[in-house]
């Protein structure tokens, strides 16, 4: 059965990997449809989509926003919402924005405690695409402050509250949402919702979602145990939504590439297009 993974990440983000080294390690693992969804940005996606036509795979445009409720982060998803909206074009681009901004005070920040990392060499790392806090951590490895990257999302350095962390702009996924479905685009609860990147989002939470209009819940992922994916399962069939499987692949960075490690059923991805019809047709004036 041919692989549809619907959560990846490029250079445009925090990835290793360009789109067209994406589109090529997709089709090489088997994958008929690829999702790129890297951070606040849809850049990639015209390289992604070009490769995929000469590649044959098939790309679900995509962006990955991250939102915070209470003081407190999760990630929604978007498919094929509209690219020229100027709305969502507006968001984008005050993300970036302030992306680029938040970078530059992390690393204020890690020099004043003395640590010796430069800016020029963050934006280096990031190759033109959005600065992430990944980038910052890559640079920390580089100057020898932490052995990896996973090592300097600490509480000394730029774990969420740490001392050289920075709170970033994000709608609250309420808006996100909002935003989203007015451009034409299905929304999508993506891994645990990651509240600080550590504990799942809470049921009741999910619920309030639910009844704002979120379209569907990202089930299968690496970093799900068995049981937790069939809770998101069971929560989905509950109310009524389609549910993903991804890799989250970003390429290198992390650990071994992934892609493919988890995949979307065919039955729930065509769920996903059937609502992305909808609501673009909702959507036109």
């Amino acid at each position: 059965m041919p692989g549809i993974d619907l959560h990846t990440h490029t250079v445009y983000s925090d990835g290793t990997l360009t789109p067209l080294e994406l589109i090529a390690l997709a089709r090489d693992r088997g994958m008929a449809v690829i999702g790129l969804t890297d951070h606040d940005t849809t850049d990639g996606l015209d390289e992604a989509t070009t490769a995929g036509s000469e590649l044959g795979v098939e790309v679900v445009p995509g962006v990955e926003f991250s939102t915070v409720r209470d003081e407190e982060g999760m990630h929604i998803l978007c498919y094929y919402v509209d690219l020229t909206d100027p709305e969502l074009l507006a968001e984008l681009r005050r993300l970036q924005e302030d992306r680029f901004t938040r970078g530059e005070r992390m690393v204020s920040r890690l020099q004043e405690l003395g640590y010796p990392v430069t800016f020029e060499r963050v934006r280096e790392i990031a190759r033109g695409g959005n600065i992430v806090r990944p980038h910052v951590a890559q640079a920390l490895v580089e100057a020898g402050v932490v052995p990896t990257v996973k090592d300097a999302f600490s509480d000394e350095l730029i774990g969420a509250g740490g001392r050289a962390y920075v709170e970033k702009h994000a709608l609250h996924p309420l808006d996100a949402m909002a935003l989203i479905h007015r451009a034409g685009g299905v929304c999508v609860l993506a891994q645990r919702g990651t509240w600080r990147e550590v504990t799942p989002v809470l049921d009741e939470v999910i619920e309030g979602l639910v009844d704002a209009g979120l379209d569907g819940i990202e089930a299968a992922h690496p970093e799900h145990s068995r049981e937790l994916e069939a809770h998101f399962v069971e929560l989905a069939r509950r109310y009524g939504l389609f549910w993903t499987g991804s890799s989250d692949c970003h390429g290198a960075r992390y650990d071994p590439v992934r892609l493919g490690s988890r995949t979307t059923r065919p039955d729930q991805f065509e769920r996903l297009r059937a609502r992305a019809g909808e609501l673009r047709a909702a959507a036109r004036p």
